[in-house]
């Protein structure tokens, strides 16, 4: 067979371009929905890391789950809970958003270590090759692990931060009445929407603009620029 397999290769590209589109619109919209109802977006996130600590908690002692590794799961929320201080707005530069970035990471590592080595152990103790061990975890259970407790209030805290390097003017950092006015005195509101827009709707923004200017190196032009 020749053409099948190229007709498999050519729908995983095809596949994996909707399902890139579907995860973009998905953070576009979540992003635009976090502007709309702060408020209750931080409500929601704050209950969700005290109920992922509790979770965890749980885990250790009725599933007997290691405590370093717990124990720095506990910590790693506790910190994700200080970027709700000034939420949505956060500082790049902030020690705790840096030390957010590098607790996700260390989580992803500890605890996909811990899952790889139990597995491992437990495959060299059967006395058959044709034994399954009974006291492992599932691949549905260790990747419900992951989605819940350990990158599930990162991925939020992506989604709904916006940086605080383009956050809308406070009452102190007011612009005078001359800049910040437009013709007629009316405010410049697609600036301030910009200012104020979320890291992943900025990161989705910049990507549809590249893209743009990519096309426009090869000379495709927008259907509004061709008329």
């Amino acid at each position: 067979m020749w053409i099948l397999p190229l007709v498999g290769y050519l729908g995983s590209v095809v596949g994996f371009c909707f399902m890139t589109l579907a995860i973009a619109s998905g953070l576009y919209y979540l992003s635009e929905l976090v502007e709309e109802h702060t408020v209750i977006a931080k409500r929601f996130l704050t209950k969700l890391i005290y109920s992922i600590m509790v979770l965890q908690l749980v885990l250790c002692l009725v599933d007997r789950f290691p405590f370093l590794p717990t124990a720095l799961g506990i910590f790693s929320h506790f910190i994700y809970l200080g970027n709700m201080r000034r939420f949505p707005f956060v500082k790049l530069s902030d020690p705790l958003f840096l030390a957010s970035c590098v607790l996700v990471l260390l989580n992803h590592y500890v605890w996909f270590k811990h899952f790889s080595s139990h597995q491992e152990r437990a495959y060299q103790n059967i006395a058959s090759y044709y034994d399954t061990p009974s006291d492992i975890p599932s691949f549905t259970e260790i990747a419900s692990y992951f989605g819940i407790c350990v990158w599930l209030v990162p991925f939020a805290l992506f989604v709904s931060l916006s940086a605080s390097d383009n956050v809308l003017p406070t009452m102190g950092s007011e612009p005078s009445a001359s800049s910040a006015a437009g013709v007629g005195g009316m405010v410049d509101a697609g600036n301030a929407k910009r200012r104020g827009q979320g890291m992943a709707k900025a990161l989705v923004d910049n990507i549809r603009s590249a893209i743009g200017e990519t096309g426009a190196l090869f000379g495709w032009k927008k259907p509004e620029d061709r008329l």
